[in-house]
């Protein structure tokens, strides 16, 4: 390997005239110290990215590095934390041997700092309370969550018109109920008459899945006040982007629910910012991290409308990073829109893992100085492929990178210290009381109780205009009992269950049946 090559490479890839973050040094075989420093333009971070690697590699470490660059620059940054170990952004780092070798090895001044966070929640973790309404929804992504099939679906999306054309709003589960109870039971001619026949069975299913639904905690994430997404969008005093960390360390047993939730907001956040074209530094860049619950399992038309918002999402000035395993993980259609990409070590221990990692060497650039399908397994704790976009979106040479330390504390933050973020939260005390105006199970309780009166005035009405004659007439139901066939009925079970029981009447069988 020719080093002078290499370092001449290296650095004409990875200089920009523009602003860029620092993510560590270059590394020619046992060289770690090139002097060639690895930076990503900033400009290029809302093209998307992928963050991989095996557990234990230091995907999360990566994934900490760039939160804190982004924030340095203004960036504002939302991080879905499942497994609960991004919280120490919030608290100084500490210098420590290791540390002081990378930084020597990396040419950096490093400095321990912490960085402003936001905690948001849509369970019962402490936190900001993200809620969206079930209009909000829709009709595609709450089937997901609830897990129907097409004709289920179909049902859903009858109700959603049925509450669109009435002005009826759909809040929250309790709503949903309420508006496919009415379609079953007393408004089931109006539906059947205006959108056609509502199954039993499939109205039966779905509200099934929606108590089940209840059981699992989701009532928390429909209603009121909805999340506005610009809050998300913040800096502090000092102008950093805020850090907000969406804690999900309880929803690992729930993919369809995060992942839904997760399409949601991207459809939100898509639908309310302005188109923005190539801007200097994004907006707001999104790390979703064990991306792979997102897709598992996902439909086909799940699948397109993530993909579609992937490639869209852009032009509003919004990056979004996907941190799993492999990239494997991720389908080849949303892959391919990635432009920076983070390849920490792979392990093989089997075939199948061989052929995956053959697979995976072969998403990144070609390289003349390393054989990456051999090295991606030999890579150590904290070191990784890199390439990303350069300043006119061109792919940057491969480089296998030293990645610099966090400045912020490589640990978690106490429930004490996560509790002071939470209690100096203005956030909390706007988005963390519930509100529950009037919606459609309310309308229909007006409705229905009106439609109860109204009968009663008439029934009323008709007494005093035809008043009884003494005697009062047998009801149907009277009328059915007393008559013979009925009574025919009546003996024949009798007599079959004396029978079974072993027993015989005592009455005379000379008339009758008996």
């Amino acid at each position: 390997m020719d080093k002078k090559t290499f370092i001449e490479k290296i650095k004409n890839s990875y200089t920009f005239k523009g602003e860029s973050i620092l993510i560590g040094s270059a590394i020619l075989g046992e060289d770690y110290e090139t002097g060639c420093q690895v930076r990503l333009p900033l400009k290029t971070f809302n093209r998307h990215g992928l963050i991989a690697g095996a557990t234990g590699t230091g995907k999360t470490k990566t994934l900490q590095v760039i939160m804190e660059s982004l924030s340095d620059a203004g960036v504002p940054v939302l991080a879905m934390d499942i497994k609960g170990d991004l919280s120490g952004l919030g608290a100084v780092g500490e210098k420590n041997p290791i540390v002081e070798k990378r930084i020597k090895m990396i040419g950096m001044e490093w400095a321990g700092k912490s960085y402003p966070l936001e905690f948001l929640s849509i369970s019962d973790e402490p936190g900001v309370r993200l809620r969206a309404t079930i209009s909000e929804y829709g009709p595609v992504l709450l089937s997901k969550i609830l897990g129907l099939n097409e004709s289920q679906e179909g049902v859903v999306s009858m109700i959603f018109k049925y509450c669109d054309d009435r002005k009826l709003p759909l809040l929250d589960l309790k709503d949903l109920k309420s508006v496919l109870s009415y379609a079953e039971n007393e408004g089931k001619e109006e539906f059947k008459k205006e959108y056609g026949f509502l199954s039993t069975s499939s109205a039966g299913t779905i509200l099934r899945n929606i108590i089940s639904l209840e059981q699992q905690g989701a009532s928390t994430i429909f209603g009121e006040p909805s999340f506005d997404v610009f809050d998300l969008m913040k800096k502090n005093r000092n102008d950093q982007g805020m850090i907000n960390i969406l804690r999900l360390t309880d929803m690992q047993s729930k993919p369809d629910l995060f992942s839904t939730f997760m399409l949601c907001l991207l459809a939100e956040i898509f639908q309310t910012m302005p188109e923005l074209g190539d801007p200097d530094k994004p907006e707001l860049v999104i790390f979703i991290d064990e991306a792979h619950l997102i897709f598992r399992n996902a439909s086909k038309t799940l699948l397109d409308q993530f993909e579609m918002t992937i490639k869209l999402i852009r032009s509003k000035g919004v990056g979004i990073f996907f941190i799993t395993q492999s990239p494997a993980d991720i389908p080849a259609g949303i892959l391919g829109q990635l432009g920076t990409k983070i390849q920490h070590a792979l392990r093989a221990f089997t075939a199948k893992d061989r052929k995956d990692i053959k697979s995976a060497s072969e998403n990144y650039p070609l390289s003349d100085f390393y054989q990456v399908d051999e090295l991606i397994t030999q890579l150590g704790i904290g070191e990784a492929f890199v390439t990303g976009l350069d300043e006119k979106g061109r792919p940057t040479e491969l480089v296998n990178t030293l990645m610099r330390p966090p400045y912020s504390r490589m640990d978690v933050l106490s429930i004490v210290e996560i509790n002071k973020y939470i209690n100096n939260s203005d956030l909390i005390r706007a988005y963390n009381t519930e509100i529950d105006r009037e919606s459609a199970f309310e309308m229909l309780q007006k409705r229905l109780n009106s439609h109860k009166e109204e009968a009663y005035r008439e029934q009323e009405q008709n007494q005093e205009e035809h008043p009884a004659s003494g005697k009062e007439e047998p009801t149907s139901f009277e009328q059915v009992l007393k008559s013979p066939i009925t009574n025919m009925i009546a003996r024949e079970v009798t007599r079959g269950l004396l029978g079974v029981l072993g027993l015989r009447s005592t009455r005379s069988r000379t008339k009758g049946w008996f």
